[in-house]
């Protein structure tokens, strides 16, 4: 009988992982399932080209629907998977179908994270996770002239890019001091907010909503503060949570994600999990993290692919990111996450064009490029290979990159 790999979830992790099992030699049947009825497609344009209209549905698939075909792929879109039966080696669609596994895939992704206040159901109150929601988004946006946008990371200024640049007076309400408080330093904070102000987009730090009300055929959003801030449409970006349901009901182990080992194996061999749904241990890093990030999904997909496929490439990957916000391009290598130095290299205040290298104890172990693709590389490749760097010298931009090297 023929062999078969089930992936649950038609994400960029499915779309590679299917793919990547064809080409390392998998000749038994493929299904990827996935609860959106579009095939899969690039997340990072969705709060950026696709919502400012510059690229459409067909731009951002990942793969034309023929590609699959070719590769004898079976798409099963717009169906969602309730149980999976560990014992038997099945799962159950929603549909009420029962369908056997050898090697099981989880590629089930994250979801929105809810703002618990009131009115955040109204009409015109939106997320922006899938392209449905972007749709909405778009749809709304083509007749209002105000927009609020509740969180300020990545996903809430991308999109206050993208509607500013629609021409819609955009308002960026951050609950923490700063802006990108979590994931970057304050100098990059303040540049953001900077550019994000001479672009006439109007941050609010501090600032935590408490309610959003119907105000005529308007909405408004209180803030804790007694701030009433009016608008024709309202967009919550507040980050996400890891799907691990099914893996949790299955008896997998979980923690910040589906837990899994550098081959991206479950606590069930047989059962995998690839991209932002993954806890895994990056060695670079020395512990455990979930990333939400396109690079990660590819990388582990491959590895799915290959172990499935009889061959143990471990996952051992610098993690790496990027954000596209007006004329910004912000590419980041590795995580600043609990750094003790940061170092400026650039005009921050002045230019659009710097870069910000984080330092813990004295070890090199992130970059932040705005505008400047050498310095990201030149980083990725120090974080990759495992250098030093003199901060004397990194500071100083006469100094060339390479000689920055201890």
């Amino acid at each position: 009988m023929s062999k078969s790999v089930i992936i649950i979830g038609a994400s960029h992790a499915a779309a590679q992982t299917s793919v990547s099992l064809r080409q390392t030699g998998w000749e038994g049947e493929i299904i990827v399932i996935g609860d959106e009825a579009a095939l899969p497609y690039h997340k990072p344009p969705l709060s950026k080209d696709f919502l400012s209209g510059d690229k459409a549905m067909d731009d951002i698939v990942i793969r034309p629907a023929e590609a699959y075909e070719t590769a004898k792929i079976d798409l099963k879109l717009g169906v969602r998977v309730g149980a999976i039966d560990r014992a038997e080696k099945t799962i159950l669609t929603d549909a009420g179908e029962t369908l056997p596994y050898d090697k099981l895939v989880l590629t089930t992704g994250a979801r929105v994270r809810r703002l618990p206040v009131p009115g955040a159901d109204l009409e015109a109150v939106f997320y922006l996770r899938d392209s449905a929601d972007v749709l909405e988004i778009k749809a709304k946006a083509a007749t209002a002239k105000s927009a609020v946008i509740i969180g300020g990371g990545y996903i809430g200024l991308e999109t206050a890019a993208s509607l500013r640049k629609q021409g819609l007076e955009v308002t960026v309400l951050e609950a923490m001091p700063r802006i990108l408080q979590r994931v970057t330093a304050p100098e990059m904070s303040t540049f953001y907010k900077r550019v994000h102000e001479e672009e006439g987009v109007n941050i609010l730090e501090n600032v935590m909503a408490s309610e959003i009300q119907k105000n005529g055929d308007r909405l408004q959003v209180l803030t804790a503060c007694d701030k009433a801030l009016p608008a024709d449409m309202v967009i919550i970006g507040i980050g996400v949570i890891p799907n691990i349901e099914l893996a949790e009901m299955a008896g997998l182990a979980v923690g910040n994600g589906i837990e899994v080992n550098e081959f991206c194996q479950t606590s069930d061999p047989d059962i995998y999990a690839a991209g932002d749904v993954t806890w895994h241990y990056n060695p670079i890093y020395d512990r455990h993290i979930r990333l939400e990030s396109v690079p990660n999904a590819t990388e582990q997909g491959k590895v799915v692919a290959a172990h499935i496929n009889g061959v143990s490439k471990p996952y051992n990957s610098l993690p790496w990111f990027w954000s596209d916000q007006f004329d910004l391009k912000l590419q980041i290598a590795g995580l600043s996450e609990g750094y003790d130095d940061v170092i400026i290299r650039g005009d921050a205040e002045n230019s659009r064009s710097f870069a910000a290298y984080y330092f813990k104890e004295n070890r090199f172990i992130a970059v932040d490029a705005v505008n400047a693709p050498r310095d990201f590389m030149f980083g990725k490749m120090c974080l990759t290979k495992g250098k030093g760097l003199d901060k004397g010298k990194l500071a100083d931009p006469s100094c060339d990159l390479k000689s920055c090297v201890v």
